[in-house]
C-alpha cells in the first residue's frame, strides 16, 4: 500500500507521470522480491521502505535516478550495525545495477526531511 499524503501525488498530470514512474520501481521490486527477502533476513532488517521521487515521481528517471529506501534493523550486536548497512546498500546497489540512498529511519535528526519521508513511503518488506 502507498502511503502519499501529499497533493502532488494526488493531482492530475502529476498523478499519471508519478504512476508511470513508480509502476518502474515498484515492477523492479516486485521482479526482485524474492531476492530482497532474503537480503533482508540475512541482513537482517526488520522494516525496508522506498520512499520519494521514486513514488512521487517528482523529478524521477526509471533509467538513471537511485532509488531511495529507508531501513530499520533488527537488533544487532555492538559492531554488526557497519556490516549490515554497507552489505545491505552493496546488495541493494548489485541488484539494481545502480547507486541506492539507504537511510537508518534512526539517523534522521531533521524533522523536515522525516517530513517529507512521511508524505510518500511504502513497505518493501517487513519482518
Amino acid at each position: 500500500m502507498i502511503i502519499c499524503l501529499d497533493e502532488k501525488c494526488l493531482s492530475g498530470n502529476i498523478l499519471s507521470v508519478a504512476v508511470e514512474r513508480m509502476i518502474v520501481v515498484i515492477g523492479l521490486i516486485r521482479d526482485n522480491y524474492d531476492s530482497l527477502r532474503r537480503l533482508c533476513k540475512q541482513y537482517r532488517v526488520q522494516r525496508l521502505e522506498v520512499f520519494g521521487s521514486a513514488l512521487t515521481g517528482e523529478g524521477f528517471d526509471a533509467e538513471k535516478s537511485d532509488p531511495d529506501f529507508l531501513v530499520e534493523f533488527l537488533p544487532l550486536q555492538p559492531g554488526e550495525h557497519a556490516d549490515a548497512y554497507f552489505g545491505l546498500l552493496e546488495a541493494l546497489q548489485d541488484m539494481f545495477h545502480r547507486h541506492i540512498d539507504l537511510v537508518m529511519t534512526r539517523a534522521i535528526k531533521n524533522p523536515y526531511f522525516l517530513e517529507s519521508i512521511n508524505r510518500c513511503r511504502e513497505v518493501v518488506y517487513a519482518a
